[in-house]
């Protein structure tokens, strides 16, 4: 009977060491991964715009983000907002903004954006925040205008990966598909992919060997409005080749018949933190690489796009959604494969 007894303690001890452990490596007793902080709640940091889009950190702590004027009926044409944490304010940063959607920063701490303006500006822009000079990156390709940039991220060789989809008024649509290209540093563009309908968010695994694109696309039937969709919400995910070249395309997360992906971001793990627009499940999902869904961070708006602070407080994570701009702090660390 003691033996028993101290074998019964033994084990117990065990289940409670074991129980520790994987809360301190962020496990929760179901055994998913956790990734909210513990005690972390979010927070709304600004509201009042009309769709906000892109968030991202800057090299002076500030984080910008785009707010797109479909709606306002005027020629507004977009901004881009600066909230400052430090300060707690939000002012506006440009405007218009070219209709401004994702933006990222390069090695040298430059503001890339993707615009979609109708008014000019269909392209890449590149910002020196410390001169406030901003030149054209591209604007076409094989000598048409891109659709509506979309999305974009940076590699570890600082090239970016961006997607052309189109929504809303395909009537000046000039390119012959909706494609994912890739701008490297020597000023030349390729065509990534050209598989998918309506690819919206993109990014880059840790090790650089995987392309994520996500497709946002809630089908036409008008033979008038673009090439013929059906309906597409996925995640695809591409080998990425040393070259920047992608292929082998396959689905990871499959959310039809409901609402899609929009932006998204990776952690240092590889795990894929997605902006669902599912109205009724608004909020992040967070992915393994294998698609497995480890968590989820609900939000009160649907969300848009989300992005990592900057090291070395990394571990806070904003999102944009309706029209306003929130953070919560994780227990993941962003990763930031073009030193943005």
């Amino acid at each position: 009977m003691n033996r028993l007894i101290a074998t019964l303690r033994t084990v117990l001890l065990s289940e409670m060491i074991l129980f520790a452990c994987l809360r301190q490596t962020g496990y929760s007793q179901g055994g998913v991964r956790t990734v909210v902080a513990a005690g972390a709640t979010l927070e709304k940091l600004f509201g009042g715009g009309e769709f906000t889009e892109g968030p991202a950190m800057g090299p002076d702590r500030c984080v910008y983000f785009s707010d797109l004027t479909y709606e306002s009926g005027t020629r507004a044409d977009g901004h881009i907002w600066k909230y400052d944490p430090a300060r707690g304010s939000t002012v506006i940063f440009r405007s218009p903004s070219g209709m401004s959607n994702g933006i990222e920063f390069d090695q040298r701490g430059r503001m890339l954006v993707a615009v979609g303006s109708d008014i000019g500006g269909r392209g890449l822009l590149r910002t020196d925040l410390s001169t406030g000079k901003t030149e054209v990156m591209t604007s076409s390709f094989n000598g048409f205008s891109y659709n509506s940039p979309n999305d974009l991220t940076v590699d570890a060789r600082g090239r970016i990966y961006f997607t052309d989809p189109r929504y809303g008024d395909f009537r000046s649509v000039r390119q012959p598909l909706y494609g994912v290209y890739r701008l490297d540093p020597d000023g030349s563009v390729a065509l990534v992919a050209s598989d998918v309908a309506m690819p919206n968010g993109v990014a880059v695994s840790p090790d650089q060997r995987t392309l994520y694109v996500g497709c946002f696309d809630e089908g036409n039937e008008d033979s008038t409005a673009g090439p013929q969709r059906g309906k597409t919400m996925a995640i695809f995910v591409y080998s990425l080749r040393e070259d920047g070249t992608a292929d082998g395309r396959r689905t990871l997360v499959d959310f039809a018949p409901r609402a899609g992906p929009d932006g998204m971001t990776v952690d240092r793990e590889g795990n894929l933190f997605v902006a669902v627009r599912d109205e009724g499940r608004p909020g992040i999902n967070v992915y393994s690489p294998d698609g497995t869904e480890i968590s989820y961070i609900k939000t009160p708006e649907i969300p848009s796009n989300v992005a990592f602070s900057r090291p070395p407080a990394d571990t806070m994570l904003y999102i944009t959604a309706g029209g306003s701009l929130y953070r919560i702090r994780t227990n993941r660390h962003g990763y930031f494969p073009g030193g943005k």
